[in-house]
């Protein structure tokens, strides 16, 4: 027997039948920028399922074309329709058959004629009384008898979509088959309204009847649902005629079935349904204002479509409380805009899944909160961004060539340089030898030349203490600079927990009091209408941050667009005013004095062009002997990661 031949290689059928439907990485830097810039998580995860991504449409866009087709629906046809049509029917009978009996010279005929002369003008009522009259035209007697082979037909397709095929002639075996049909139907709903297994009497009943299910439900809540829509519009139906078409039209049904075991099975049918969905809209009247004359099985599925349609567009709308698109019905969001549609919601669902499956969210008590996962991705964009804006030059101004019992190794090599003390780097030097010596066609042995050598890079496990000052009063949200600030500290805080580990970072945020704040707490902090900068209880917690850490070189960064007008009282108590006061100035001045005193360097960032904020900063830059920057806002995290790289290049090589 051959072997089996096996041929790999790219899918290129179309999309990947693998792949994720979202990018979800891509997806939560676009979530991170609507958080960042000070939405919360809910509404940023909101706002990327209805503007859609990658491709994929969203909410919005599936919304829209619910509610046109909404109104295509509404303008299908004409409700009454049916009876419109009987009375043309009869109308074409009676023609016929007058057009006989004056024909005929007897007495008889002129007793038949004054007979159809007074038939009621009510159209049911006329098809009643002639249930009963001896046609003489042969074109008139089977023009009535299809009215009522119609009125049978259509009922019974309303309900069942494999009716009108069964129905088709005479055969009197259909109609039984469509009787027990039923009975076994009322069976099998009676057994799982009582809460029974019904999965192989299922079975066996659509073994029996499946032809009057083309559409080959999987399950007995799935025949229910099926069934219920159409018996649900039918309802609306008869509730979206007047009162004397509502009449006339349950008349011509009751006349037109003509089976007391028949009717009785569906009446018993409609009241399973109604108790198994209750749910469903079977009050209200369906808003139809089309002028084309509509069967009553076509009208019965006009108004199902139309209130898949209204269900549709309140689901996909997101509106009430509590919505989530599990809400949306995925089968009758298919069924009316296209598989498309389907694949579009399926997608925008499993992307919320996928996230919080893959760790950037969890679900707790208060909602979805970001993760540290999350997090560390957000802050490696935002640091990847900040250095491709800086003009460091190289490895970057960051890096350190001297050597020590303290260094580690940063995972880099470059080639040897005389001086060097790093420690070589074998594989590589061994690597490159015998790259040269091939190229150079030499037979072993190996031999190592000066510029085959490259030693491994390490970085000086020098330590520290920063803490970075970020203003979180509203002043910042009203001038745009909430974002870049977050951005900012998520930049610093990654560039720490991955390039120096041994630093200790601390980010306090400030408004009229200071707090800390963990890298998911302020990623996941909003705005809120604070006013006051309470610049001295910010630096009273960097300064015991710094001193936790005695070993290590204080750094001190300040990021804030006002100058300070927030204090703490002796009490505790913050005290505002704005203008700035004499005592605020004086206590933040305090704090000022006292990290200089220990040693503490502060660098200050100012946003805006405050006349104030620039007069405060230069004191205390000439007092503390810092510096003051003014940086853009697209430019703030280059200036203050340059400066946090700047602080440690500068004490490494004072060490």
């Amino acid at each position: 027997m051959s072997a089996r031949k096996f041929r790999y290689g790219p899918w290129d059928n179309g999309p990947d039948p693998l792949a994720s439907p979202y990018d979800v990485r891509e997806a939560l830097d676009q979530l991170g920028r609507d958080v960042l810039a000070g939405g919360s998580l809910r509404e940023a995860l909101r706002d990327l399922l209805r503007q859609g991504s990658q491709g994929r449409r969203g909410l919005n866009d599936l919304h829209a074309a619910a509610r046109r087709r909404r109104q295509e629906a509404r303008r299908r046809g004409n409700l009454a329709g049916t009876l419109d049509r009987v009375r043309q029917m009869l109308d074409q009978a009676l023609a016929a058959e007058k057009d006989t009996l004056a024909r005929d010279p007897g007495d008889d005929a002129r007793m038949r004629e004054m007979e159809l002369d007074t038939l009621p003008d009510d159209v049911a009522r006329a098809v009643r009384d002639l249930s009963a009259y001896d046609w003489q035209s042969e074109e008139g007697r089977q023009t009535y008898d299809q009215i009522q082979q119609m009125l049978r037909r259509d009922i019974l397709d309303a309900q069942f979509a494999g009716m009108k095929q069964a129905l088709s002639g005479q055969d009197p075996a259909a109609s039984q088959a469509v009787r027990d049909m039923l009975a076994d139907l009322n069976q099998l709903l009676a057994a799982h309204s009582r809460g029974e297994d019904t999965t192989d009497r299922f079975a066996e009943f659509m073994q029996r009847h499946g032809e009057f299910f083309p559409e080959n439900p999987a399950d007995t809540d799935e025949l229910i649902d099926l069934l219920a829509r159409r018996a649900a519009a039918a309802e609306r139906l008869m509730r979206s005629l007047s009162p004397q078409q509502r009449d006339e039209l349950a008349q011509l049904m009751n006349q037109a079935l003509g089976d007391p075991d028949l009717a009785s099975q569906l009446g018993q049918l409609r009241d399973n349904l109604h108790a198994l969905r209750p749910g469903l809209d079977w009050q209200s009247r369906a808003q139809m204002r089309g002028q084309q004359p509509l069967g009553y099985g076509e009208a019965v599925e006009a108004v199902a479509d139309l209130a898949d349609l209204e269900a549709l567009t309140e689901q996909l709308g997101q509106e009430h409380p509590g919505a989530t698109l599990d809400d949306v019905d995925v089968e009758a969001l298919e069924r009316q805009l296209g598989p498309e549609a389907a694949v579009d919601i399926r997608a925008l669902r499993e992307l919320e899944r996928e996230l919080e499956r893959q760790g950037y969210v969890s679900r707790g008590a208060d909602g979805l909160r970001l993760t540290p996962k999350a997090l560390r991705r957000l802050g490696e964009t935002a640091l990847r961004r900040v250095f491709q804006e800086l003009s460091t030059g190289g490895r970057g101004d960051h890096d350190d060539h001297r050597t020590g019992s303290a260094d580690e190794p940063t995972g880099a090599s470059r080639e040897w340089r005389f001086g060097d003390e790093h420690p070589i780097d074998a594989t590589r030097t061994v690597h490159n030898a015998v790259l040269r010596s091939a190229a150079e066609r030499r037979r072993p042995p190996l031999s190592l030349s000066v510029e085959d050598f490259e030693i491994a890079e390490t970085e000086r496990r020098s330590s520290a203490a920063v803490a970075l000052c970020v203003d979180l009063s509203y002043s910042m949200i009203q001038e745009g600079r909430w974002g870049p600030m977050k951005q900012t500290a998520l930049a610093l805080s990654h560039l720490v927990a991955t390039r120096f580990r041994q630093d200790a970072l601390e980010i306090i945020g400030f408004d009229r009091v200071a707090r800390r704040l963990s890298p998911v707490q302020l990623a996941e902090i909003e705005p809120d209408w604070i006013q006051g900068t309470n610049l001295q209880h910010a630096l009273m917690l960097a300064g015991r941050h710094v001193r936790r850490h005695p070993d290590a070189e204080p750094v001190i960064l300040v990021v804030t667009d006002g100058e300070p007008t927030a204090h703490l009282e002796p009490d505790g108590e913050p005290f505002f005013s704005w203008p700035t006061t004499h005592e605020t100035l004086r206590a933040t001045i305090t704090e000022v004095d006292a990290l200089t005193r220990y040693g503490a360097t502060l660098n200050l960032f100012m946003l805006g062009e405050d006349e104030g904020l620039a007069r405060f900063m230069d004191a205390v830059a000439r007092r503390n002997g810092g510096r003051v920057f003014t940086p853009d806002l697209d430019r703030l995290g280059d200036f203050v990661v340059a400066d946090y790289l700047r602080a440690r290049r500068g004490f490494r090589r004072s060490a």
